[in-house]
């Protein structure tokens, strides 16, 4: 098993998942963050059923950024309680999972 995850994060804007994603690998805490814009997130929050545009960033870092990564992102976020969910890379291409760690030592 690898170090390396995969950190879903929402944002109401594309601008603020750009802002997010930028400080997250300009300070290491990630190697690659994906912006995918448009999507549509359908929840319940404070007893009400909420339907609202989002963006979703993909990020690719190491379980052991976690900790840190998630502090950064509930500073920078607009949300009282952002989603923050990792789940594990259980295999991957070697170069590239070697490139992963290179970007956030």
């Amino acid at each position: 098993m690898t170090d390396a995850i995969v950190v879903y994060i929402t944002a109401s804007t594309e601008e603020e998942a750009v802002k997010i994603a930028g400080v997250l690998v300009s300070e290491k805490l990630a190697a690659c963050v994906n912006i995918v814009k448009g999507i549509r997130s359908i929840y319940s929050w404070q007893g009400k059923i909420e339907d609202e545009p989002e963006a979703l960033m993909i990020v690719k870092t190491g379980h052991h950024l976690f900790e840190a990564l998630q502090k950064k992102v509930k500073e920078l976020h607009a949300y009282t309680v952002p989603e923050i969910i990792a789940l594990p890379i259980i295999a991957g291409s070697e170069d590239y999972l070697s490139w992963l760690k290179d970007a956030t030592s």
